[in-house]
């Protein structure tokens, strides 16, 4: 895991000179309040908004942006698959994951795929802004909370006990998709894999999870994707952005894609 830069050698960027910021998210109004925090900021700005893997792509090659921040459950893909592609294209460019998940197996996906920083949606504007400037400084930022949950797991050897930890890589994608109700046919092309390549990995969910039919496994995925939504509501930025004006050239940021 790379080293956090220490806060105190973190300079605000000149005002004339701001950062453009790439920002993934499949739900509109958490990316419009996200982007309106940003665009608060003097020093920062959001290039471009996207909300699936293709759009994201789209908006790198036309933008250059100096970071990418990315979201790890997308309409069309896994965002660790966006990661990877987002670094493969722009081997420079730091990615930032703000996620609704706390678990620290999802950092240790995010990082193992590239990303510089992790950091929770639920977390505290001072503390997004912080993880947006330590990584756009080279630096790298893990929200305390599942900075500690890894330190422990690896201190103590601990494994996840919940049935989807134990996926790899791969098998989470695949997982992630289905709860999302795509065909093995959707999966295949938004992975970039064969159908037979994925149905193989259905059957091995399938017997990691002990689901007997593809139905049921169906069942399990969208019940998981449900618990994970229930128990990490979204709050911070939205309370934050609630109190910012409008963006006064572009109108509701909700109905556009800069």
């Amino acid at each position: 895991m790379k080293t956090t830069a220490p806060a105190a050698s973190i300079k605000r960027l000149s005002k004339d000179a701001k950062k453009q910021i790439l920002l993934v998210d499949d739900h509109p109004v958490m990316r419009a309040g996200f982007a309106q925090l940003i665009d608060h900021e003097p020093d920062l700005h959001v290039c471009a908004q996207a909300a699936t893997l293709r759009e994201a792509l789209g908006s790198l090659a036309r933008h250059k942006p100096h970071l990418a921040i990315v979201d790890l459950s997308l309409g069309d893909a896994s965002g660790l698959t966006l990661i990877r592609e987002l670094i493969h294209l722009q081997a420079d460019l730091p990615v930032l994951v703000l996620s609704m998940h706390e678990e620290s197996l999802y950092a240790e996906r995010a990082l193992r795929s590239g990303a510089r920083g992790f950091v929770m949606k639920q977390a505290p504007t001072e503390e997004v802004m912080a993880a947006i400037r330590t990584t756009l400084a080279g630096g790298s930022h893990v929200s305390d909370r599942v900075k500690a949950d890894m330190l422990q797991a690896m201190v103590t050897g601990r494994k996840s006990a919940n049935a989807v930890g134990t996926l790899s890589d791969r098998e989470m994608e695949v997982f992630q998709l289905i709860s999302k109700g795509r065909s093995t046919g959707e999966i295949a092309k938004a992975l970039v894999l064969s159908i037979k390549t994925i149905e193989t990995y259905r059957m091995h969910l399938k017997e990691k999870l002990g689901a007997r039919t593809g139905a049921e496994l169906g069942r399990r995925a969208a019940e998981w994707a449900v618990e994970q939504k229930n128990g990490n509501a979204w709050s911070a930025p939205l309370s934050v952005s609630a109190s910012l004006p409008l963006d006064r050239h572009q109108g509701n940021p909700d109905t556009r894609l800069r």
